[in-house]
């Protein structure tokens, strides 16, 4: 899953493929993804 943000109303939406607009302002073309921190890998004990 990716967290893209709307670059004008700033809403986000977490979902596997990039919108092509925005669900809170209806903006096309503005969602980016938004780099998350990737979580810690476990390791073998």
């Amino acid at each position: 899953m990716a967290v893209f943000t709307c670059e004008k109303c700033g809403a986000t939406i977490d979902t596997r493929c990039k919108p092509k607009k925005c669900s809170a302002c209806g903006e096309q073309g503005s969602m980016c993804k938004k780099e998350t921190a990737a979580p810690p890998k476990k390791g073998k004990k």
